[in-house]
Protein backbone atom coordinates (compact mmCIF):
# COMPACT_ATOMS: atom_id res chain seq x y z
CA UNK A 1 0.00 0.00 0.00
CA UNK A 2 1.25 3.16 -0.41
CA UNK A 3 2.61 5.28 2.54
CA UNK A 4 0.69 7.86 4.00
CA UNK A 5 1.57 11.37 3.28
CA UNK A 6 2.22 13.73 6.11
CA UNK A 7 -0.16 16.62 4.81
CA UNK A 8 -2.34 15.37 2.48
CA UNK A 9 -2.21 17.13 -1.50
CA UNK A 10 -5.02 20.01 -1.14
CA UNK A 11 -6.05 20.42 -4.23
CA UNK A 12 -6.34 24.12 -5.36
CA UNK A 13 -9.53 26.02 -5.45
CA UNK A 14 -11.20 26.26 -8.77
CA UNK A 15 -10.64 29.64 -11.12
CA UNK A 16 -12.23 30.37 -14.19
CA UNK A 17 -15.17 28.83 -15.42
CA UNK A 18 -14.66 25.84 -12.77
CA UNK A 19 -15.30 28.53 -10.34
CA UNK A 20 -18.73 29.44 -12.30
CA UNK A 21 -19.51 26.10 -12.00
CA UNK A 22 -18.51 25.35 -8.65
CA UNK A 23 -20.56 28.20 -7.68
CA UNK A 24 -23.58 27.53 -9.42
CA UNK A 25 -25.24 24.87 -6.80
CA UNK A 26 -25.35 28.81 -4.75
CA UNK A 27 -27.34 29.66 -7.26
CA UNK A 28 -29.83 27.42 -7.58
CA UNK A 29 -30.53 27.73 -3.89
CA UNK A 30 -30.83 31.57 -4.31
CA UNK A 31 -33.73 30.85 -6.93
CA UNK A 32 -35.32 28.27 -4.20
CA UNK A 33 -34.06 24.77 -5.93
CA UNK A 34 -32.66 24.08 -3.15
CA UNK A 35 -34.84 20.86 -2.64
CA UNK A 36 -33.37 19.66 -5.82
CA UNK A 37 -30.24 18.83 -3.44
CA UNK A 38 -32.27 16.52 -0.91
CA UNK A 39 -30.39 16.20 1.80
CA UNK A 40 -26.59 15.45 1.01
CA UNK A 41 -25.63 19.04 0.44
CA UNK A 42 -26.48 22.47 2.17
CA UNK A 43 -25.95 25.86 1.96
CA UNK A 44 -23.89 27.56 4.51
CA UNK A 45 -24.30 31.09 4.89
CA UNK A 46 -21.60 33.32 7.18
CA UNK A 47 -19.40 36.01 7.62
CA UNK A 48 -16.45 36.77 5.90
CA UNK A 49 -13.43 37.27 8.26
CA UNK A 50 -11.92 40.30 5.98
CA UNK A 51 -14.83 41.70 4.84
CA UNK A 52 -17.62 41.06 7.46
CA UNK A 53 -19.68 40.74 4.65
CA UNK A 54 -22.40 37.25 4.45
CA UNK A 55 -20.55 34.68 1.88
CA UNK A 56 -22.38 31.50 0.75
CA UNK A 57 -21.19 28.37 0.00
CA UNK A 58 -22.93 24.76 -0.77
CA UNK A 59 -21.24 21.95 1.34
CA UNK A 60 -22.08 18.32 1.07
CA UNK A 61 -23.39 16.94 4.31
CA UNK A 62 -21.00 14.07 5.22
CA UNK A 63 -23.77 13.05 8.70
CA UNK A 64 -26.94 14.62 9.69
CA UNK A 65 -28.55 13.93 13.24
CA UNK A 66 -32.24 14.93 13.11
CA UNK A 67 -32.74 14.60 16.82
CA UNK A 68 -29.56 15.94 17.95
CA UNK A 69 -30.09 18.84 14.86
CA UNK A 70 -26.31 18.88 14.09
CA UNK A 71 -25.13 18.45 10.30
CA UNK A 72 -21.41 17.16 9.74
CA UNK A 73 -19.40 18.39 6.81
CA UNK A 74 -15.87 18.19 5.81
CA UNK A 75 -13.65 20.74 4.26
CA UNK A 76 -11.92 19.56 0.62
CA UNK A 77 -10.29 22.05 0.42
CA UNK A 78 -8.72 21.59 3.97
CA UNK A 79 -8.26 24.11 6.59
CA UNK A 80 -7.75 27.40 3.73
CA UNK A 81 -10.81 26.86 2.68
CA UNK A 82 -12.83 30.21 2.73
CA UNK A 83 -15.91 29.26 4.30
CA UNK A 84 -13.73 27.12 7.01
CA UNK A 85 -11.02 30.00 7.86
CA UNK A 86 -14.31 32.11 8.02
CA UNK A 87 -16.39 29.76 10.06
CA UNK A 88 -12.98 29.86 12.75
CA UNK A 89 -13.33 33.21 12.57
CA UNK A 90 -17.04 33.87 13.42
CA UNK A 91 -18.47 30.43 14.47
CA UNK A 92 -22.34 31.45 14.44
CA UNK A 93 -23.62 30.67 10.64
CA UNK A 94 -27.09 29.31 9.21
CA UNK A 95 -27.91 27.03 7.06
CA UNK A 96 -30.18 26.18 4.24
CA UNK A 97 -31.33 22.80 3.65
CA UNK A 98 -34.13 21.94 1.11
CA UNK A 99 -36.13 25.35 1.84
CA UNK A 100 -35.66 25.47 5.46
CA UNK A 101 -33.28 27.64 7.47
CA UNK A 102 -31.65 27.23 10.56
CA UNK A 103 -28.99 29.25 12.91
CA UNK A 104 -25.98 26.98 13.73
CA UNK A 105 -22.71 27.10 15.82
CA UNK A 106 -19.69 25.99 14.34
CA UNK A 107 -17.77 22.85 16.27
CA UNK A 108 -14.33 21.65 14.87
CA UNK A 109 -14.20 18.08 15.50
CA UNK A 110 -10.73 16.35 16.55
CA UNK A 111 -8.78 13.97 14.06
CA UNK A 112 -9.95 10.81 15.85
CA UNK A 113 -13.56 12.18 15.41
CA UNK A 114 -12.91 12.88 11.83
CA UNK A 115 -11.64 9.71 11.20
CA UNK A 116 -14.69 7.50 12.91
CA UNK A 117 -17.07 9.90 10.71
CA UNK A 118 -15.02 9.42 7.63
CA UNK A 119 -14.72 5.23 8.84
CA UNK A 120 -18.71 5.40 9.17
CA UNK A 121 -19.08 7.45 5.72
CA UNK A 122 -17.22 5.71 3.47
CA UNK A 123 -20.09 2.27 3.31
CA UNK A 124 -22.80 4.71 2.75
CA UNK A 125 -20.95 6.46 -0.03
CA UNK A 126 -17.79 4.49 -1.27
CA UNK A 127 -17.60 6.30 -4.98
CA UNK A 128 -17.74 9.67 -2.98
CA UNK A 129 -15.29 8.30 -0.29
CA UNK A 130 -12.82 6.98 -2.83
CA UNK A 131 -13.14 10.20 -5.06
CA UNK A 132 -12.55 12.53 -2.12
CA UNK A 133 -9.60 10.44 -0.92
CA UNK A 134 -8.00 10.82 -4.80
CA UNK A 135 -8.84 14.43 -5.24
CA UNK A 136 -7.09 14.70 -2.05
CA UNK A 137 -3.82 12.48 -3.00
CA UNK A 138 -4.72 10.34 0.31
CA UNK A 139 -3.92 6.20 -0.79
CA UNK A 140 -6.80 4.19 0.05
CA UNK A 141 -7.42 0.69 -0.07
CA UNK A 142 -11.28 0.50 0.32
CA UNK A 143 -10.63 -0.60 3.89
CA UNK A 144 -12.20 0.99 6.86
CA UNK A 145 -8.74 1.63 8.52
CA UNK A 146 -7.72 3.85 5.21
CA UNK A 147 -10.79 4.92 5.61
CA UNK A 148 -10.45 6.11 9.16
CA UNK A 149 -6.92 7.41 8.13
CA UNK A 150 -7.80 9.27 5.75
CA UNK A 151 -10.44 10.78 8.11
CA UNK A 152 -7.87 11.93 10.23
CA UNK A 153 -6.35 14.74 7.57
CA UNK A 154 -9.55 16.37 6.88
CA UNK A 155 -10.98 19.14 8.86
CA UNK A 156 -14.71 18.34 9.96
CA UNK A 157 -16.90 20.99 11.08
CA UNK A 158 -20.18 20.22 12.97
CA UNK A 159 -23.11 22.51 12.55
CA UNK A 160 -25.19 22.53 15.84
CA UNK A 161 -28.40 24.18 15.45
CA UNK A 162 -28.72 26.84 17.79
CA UNK A 163 -32.40 28.33 18.02
CA UNK A 164 -35.63 26.89 18.72
CA UNK A 165 -37.13 24.31 16.50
Amino acid sequence: MTPWPDEPHRPRRPTGWRRTLARLPVGLYRMGLGPLFGRRMLLLIHTGRVSGQQRRAVIEVVAHDPEQRTWTVASGFGPQAHWYRNLRHAPQATIQTGRRFHAVDARFLSTEEGGRIMAAYAPKHPRAARILCRYMGLPSDGSPQSFQRAGELIPFVRLEASGPR
